[in-house]
């Protein structure tokens, strides 16, 4: 957020600025839900809804879940939330009491780690680098000197991109239900791959909370809709914490968003990952020209996690002066890794190619 509070600066002097920072599809959201959105401006109260969301949204949910995955999922286990960060907080405040230590990898999503803080909760981080491809193991978790109460994983992560397959996906589920923990299983990026198949947590343990949004395959950011697959023991929990903290989500995102699970949206929005997987052999093939040749794989969502230890000891610094000289808007990597950010980079390909060849073409020129 600061980065873009200082983009929105260079913009008030400079209209030249390059996005390579924001974490949000530079689409709108596909035409259904355009035109079931005005639809139900046009016809609907758009009042409250229940607090775990309308029937008609949740099934068509479920039906997303025995489309794409073959798993039986039924609408009472589902609770729709304003968007995943809201779905989070709930899982969290339901499942967990102050004191409670909760395991998250690190580099990860920054406001994970400060949701769990603000709950009370210890925080442990999982020191996962490219030898794990960025993610937890079961090794890593049996080598813990405490067994957490829960387990936050995100695949295909941010800000690293990276999959956890399936048979790791596996292990770890079977090792967080033989150990009492609590699997959160962050899927938002879901749809957003190369290559790789993303599976869900719930094909392997449904006592795992499963963390789903409309905001990046969908391309629906701004809508604030997401949910959450739960255990039967976390449902009336976490309903209650719903209707008190936000009511439900919103009227007019839920009646819109059943279209985002149709034929026709897909279409669309496939062509979407098409333009991202091209713009991430951009990168791959670019890259080196910044001297940069160390990163995380990015299978999946639309981020590549680079080392720039030869260009800076300070990321937030040089990000900032980057943008100064070139226009070009970086994420620093401090937040993700408050240990070994400063000497990485979170670059974001989800704009045009156009777009994307320009800011290299002025970070090469810049650093030549």
């Amino acid at each position: 957020m600061e980065v873009l509070k200082a983009v929105a600066a260079r913009r008030r002097s400079h209209d030249d600025v390059i996005l390579l920072c924001v974490g949000q599809p530079a689409t709108p959201a596909p035409s259904p839900v355009l035109a079931a959105a005005e639809q139900a401006l046009r016809s609907d109260v758009l009042g409250y809804t229940e607090a775990v969301g309308t029937l008609a949204f949740r099934t068509a949910i479920a039906g997303h879940y025995r489309d794409q995955y073959d798993l039986r999922v039924t609408p009472d286990e589902i609770v729709v939330t304003t968007g995943s960060s809201g779905g989070f907080l709930l899982a969290l405040l339901a499942a967990f009491d102050p004191g409670d230590l909760v395991a998250i990898t690190r580099p990860g999503y920054p406001a994970y780690r400060n949701d769990i803080v603000a709950t009370g909760c210890r925080l442990l981080e999982l020191d996962c680098g490219p030898a794990t491809r960025y993610q937890p193991t079961v090794a890593m978790l049996e080598a813990l000197d405490e067994k957490p109460a829960g387990l936050v994983i995100a695949s295909p992560a941010n800000p690293t991109g990276t999959i956890i397959g399936s048979d790791e996906l596996g292990a770890i589920s079977a090792w967080c239900a033989d150990n009492g923990v609590l699997l959160i299983s962050d899927e938002i990026y879901h749809g957003i791959s190369v290559e790789r198949s993303t599976p869900s947590a719930w094909g392997f343990n449904r006592d795992s909370v499963v963390v789903g949004s409309l905001s990046k395959y969908q391309s629906m950011t701004g809508w604030r809709v997401g949910w959450l697959l739960l255990p039967e023991a976390l449902r009336r929990p976490v309903e209650l914490l719903q209707g008190n903290l936000a009511i439900c989500a919103p009227a007019i995102s839920q009646a819109a968003g059943v279209a985002a699970f149709g034929p026709d949206a897909r279409a669309e929005l496939d062509g979407h990952v098409r333009r991202y997987a091209a713009n991430r052999d951009i990168l791959l093939a670019r890259l080196p020209e910044l001297g940069i040749t160390s990163f995380a794989p990015p299978d999946g969502a639309f981020y590549a996690w680079c080392d720039i230890g030869h260009l800076t000891d300070d990321s937030q610094q040089w990000c900032a002066d980057v943008l100064a000289a070139t226009g070009v808007a970086l994420t620093p990597g401090i937040d993700f890794d408050p240990i070994e950010g400063h000497r990485f980079m979170r670059l974001s390909f989800c704009g045009t190619g156009a777009e994307i060849t320009e800011g290299i073409n002025r970070l090469v020129a810049h650093l030549g």
